[in-house]
């Protein structure tokens, strides 16, 4: 089963929190990098981390939780080998992995209920990369 890196600043502590749980009740090994309450926190502090643990492959996969998601994605996507999609549904996060093989992803605990977060991060687990020319993409990403 899959290594899921976890991080949020305090406006997704919550989010993360429920995604935890829900990880966990599917036998996904997760690690979560904080933060572990909701006092105000610098979400790089916490992304960052995650992002390299995925980088290295110490984790397979991560998820950043904040309040609207953005600037997660934004920390996440400055760290070598990562690619994070901010998502907002469940056709996003379905895309991101098809098209863009994201071995993150980035969501806004204050634009989605938790019943929309568990439906997103579950079709991005089950998506699988197309490949093809999505791959070429891919590697223009990475040059």
């Amino acid at each position: 089963m899959k290594k899921i890196a976890l991080a949020s600043d305090h406006a997704g502590y919550k989010l993360k929190e429920t995604i935890k749980k829900h990880l966990k009740s599917k036998a996904y090994t997760v690690v979560d990098f904080g933060t572990h309450s909701d006092e105000p926190v610098d979400y790089p502090d916490y992304v960052r981390p995650a992002a390299a643990s995925v980088s290295k492959g110490e984790n397979d996969l991560g998820i950043v939780f904040g309040g609207s998601g953005n600037g997660e994605a934004m920390v996440a996507n400055k760290v070598k080998r990562i690619r994070c999609g901010l998502c907002w549904n469940e056709e996003s996060a379905r895309l991101t992995k098809e098209h863009n093989n994201a071995n993150m992803i980035a969501l806004g605990e204050r634009m989605l209920s938790e019943a929309e977060a568990v439906r997103i991060v579950d079709a991005w687990l089950n998506a699988e990369f197309k490949g093809g020319r999505h791959l070429r993409r891919i590697e223009k990403i990475a040059g």
